[in-house]
């Protein structure tokens, strides 16, 4: 039987706290509740919840387009308030995968796609940050690895004004499922 995962997108102290140092801020925080639901759920029905996060070095070259952030071990790259809380509930299920990335795109090089296909996964729903920047581009992935793909418009979010135009290149690129 085909199963689902969730993929949390960067969700981290760096994108989603006020503080954070490239934040979608309230928009992002906005999200963390649904997120939290739906990863509760997706564990319930025993599908797998992947958090997958920007993983920076110190000195990354990452840092020439964009300031230093989510740097491995510091507080900018934990996961944010409540959704920490949930992972580290969860700590030890088989079903939730913690996969660092160091590209926008959330398969690239990160061996996900084989391992969500190990799993018998067919379909993979998109939460987290920033719709235009990593969701589009996981989705893009998603898309070239041949999984179904949902993007949940209520679990993605950006700190531009472009959330509602790449949601929408999702449908039209990728054959995006968009739901609210």
């Amino acid at each position: 039987m085909a199963k689902e995962a969730l993929l949390i997108i960067d969700m981290s102290n760096d994108f989603v706290a006020d503080s954070g140092s490239l934040t979608a801020g309230a928009a992002a925080q906005q999200i963390v509740p649904y997120i939290v639901n739906l990863a509760k759920q997706a564990l319930a029905d025993k599908q797998v919840v992947a958090v997958c996060m920007d993983t920076h070095q110190p000195n990354d070259d990452h840092f020439r387009e964009w300031p230093p952030h989510n740097v491995e071990g510091t507080w900018g790259h934990q996961l944010y308030g409540e959704l920490g809380l949930w992972f580290d509930s969860v700590q030890g299920d088989p079903n939730v995968w913690f996969v660092p990335k160091e590209s926008y795109n959330a398969f690239y090089q990160t061996g996900l796609a084989n391992k969500l296909r190990g799993c018998g996964v067919d379909t993979v729903h998109i939460t987290g940050v920033c719709t235009d920047i990593c969701d589009f581009m996981t989705a893009a992935g998603a898309y070239d690895e041949g999984f179904k793909t949902v993007a949940h418009r209520r679990g993605c979010a950006t700190f531009t004004d472009h959330h509602d135009t790449f949601l929408h290149q999702m449908t039209v690129c990728f054959h995006t499922e968009v739901v609210d």
